[in-house]
């Protein structure tokens, strides 16, 4: 199970964490990663960290989001900077660049002023 949370309101160039936590065996041996679902368009990929630290930036948020993981506690954040207004979205996380697990309930970005 996953659950995303730390979403919310930012303006243009402001900044937000976001954190999923999984239950269940076996996270430290997938590839997480955190995918971004804007209003009328497919979910996509957006960043992605191996089990053994291994970071995948679209080229979009390269240099302002920054994934990072805490197997102890099974979860995985993401840091994000710099957000721009077509970054509104609902973000979810899960296996990658195959998405496995069920989804969660997403956490909501909106970047607007």
């Amino acid at each position: 199970r996953l659950v995303e949370s730390g979403g919310g309101l930012v303006q243009p160039g402001g900044s937000l964490r976001l954190l999923c936590t999984a239950s269940g065996s076996g996270f430290r041996d997938y590839t997480m990663g955190w995918y971004r679902q804007a209003p009328g368009n497919e979910r996509e990929l957006v960043a992605r960290l191996t089990s053994y630290g291994i970071t995948t930036y679209s080229d979009s948020v390269k240099g302002r989001f920054t994934i990072s993981r805490d197997n102890s506690k099974n979860t995985v954040d993401l840091q994000m900077s710099g957000l721009k207004p077509e970054e509104t979205g609902v973000y979810y996380c899960n296996t990658a660049p195959k998405p496995v697990a069920r989804w969660g309930p997403g956490t909501q970005v909106i970047v607007s002023s």
